[in-house]
């Protein structure tokens, strides 16, 4: 082959890969929060949209939409039901969503449903009250409860058996107190959480810490504690006390990430993963991470999947011990 030949060649292998990269972008990408606005789905939607852009990863905005019910349970069903194929739609997940899938919350579809794509950060449960609670630590809230736990109203996102309930149950057995005594609102997310709180409807938010801190900054509530293995670093969180500090040995990450339809094509998921890669090795994303209070938690693909399942197992064992399932 000839000089010129070779440089046709050479030019018509880029312009195919350019072209295979450019059509496997979503032609209307979407990121789903499996909640109401102003919880931790919404900002780990926004934060996947603010990045993508800022990277230019997509040539156009991705919109964020709302479809709560169930604490993931009616996106996770309407995904793989109903859109499995769709390469152009994103859906928020938390360890939460891993919990419930764990109890079988999500009705026939189990963890193997969906193909998980990356986690891009991470929180830490966190038990809030209003500024003016006369709750000044766990302690107070645990005498409280030993009193007559039908008097504190604990407001969480999901359920029996949902994550903000775990950590109030994990609090309960450190103390020696039935979780079944435990008097729970089930909401849908960290932005009812703080609604309620705030509004009186409740005495104790079980919620994490990316969702409270505007609400710490505004002075509007405080955190009883936070369940990190230590104090956090950030300055507005280092006069945060931990629950272990406090004498309760109780850690609750709570991981952010995504996941796609189970009939997305390789092509299309790989797409994505190298969008991710890309974006989680970025100085900017970093920024924009740590401006919504998440910490570093960077996994995609396969080892994504792997975690997945290894957490849904664990949860699973928990769920066991406080009979939630058999």
């Amino acid at each position: 082959m000839n000089l010129s030949l070779r440089r046709i060649s050479v030019a018509a292998s880029c312009m195919l890969v350019a072209t295979q990269l450019w059509a496997a972008e979503p032609n209307r990408p979407e990121c789903i929060a499996p909640a109401s606005p102003g919880g931790g789905f919404d900002l780990t939607c926004k934060l996947a949209q603010s990045a993508l852009v800022n990277e230019k990863l997509l040539s156009k905005p991705m919109r964020v939409t709302y479809m709560p019910g169930g604490v993931g349970a009616v996106a996770y069903n309407a995904v793989v039901a109903q859109r499995p194929a769709d390469a152009g739609t994103l859906v928020a997940w938390s360890s939460g969503s891993l919990l419930n899938l764990a109890q079988g919350k999500f009705g026939r579809f189990d963890e193997n449903a969906v193909r998980w794509l990356a986690a891009v950060g991470t929180s830490y449960g966190a038990i809030a009250v209003k500024a003016d609670s006369p709750y000044k630590s766990l302690d107070d809230l645990v005498k409280a409860l030993k009193t007559d736990p039908s008097k504190v109203v604990i407001g969480s996102g999901g359920t029996v058996g949902s994550q903000d309930w775990m950590q109030t149950a994990l609090i309960a057995k450190a103390a020696g107190i039935n979780p079944r005594d435990l008097r729970y609102v089930a909401l849908e997310g960290g932005g009812e959480i703080a609604t309620a709180l705030l509004g009186g409807h409740i005495q104790v938010g079980s919620t994490d810490i990316s969702d409270s801190m505007p609400h710490i900054l505004s002075g509007d509530m405080r955190l009883l504690a936070v369940f990190s293995e230590q104090r956090l670093d950030e300055p507005e969180m280092k006069n945060i006390p931990t629950a272990k500090e406090q004498g309760y040995d109780i850690v609750w990450p709570v991981v952010r990430g995504f996941y796609l339809g189970p009939k997305v094509t390789d092509e299309e998921y790989n797409w994505w993963k190298a969008s991710f890669d890309k974006l989680l090795a970025s100085e900017d994303f970093a920024k924009l991470r740590d401006q919504r209070e998440l910490f570093p938690f960077a996994m995609t693909g396969p080892e994504l999947d792997t975690y997945v399942k290894k957490q849904v197992a664990e949860y699973k064992t928990l769920a066991k011990e406080f009979g939630l399932i058999q």
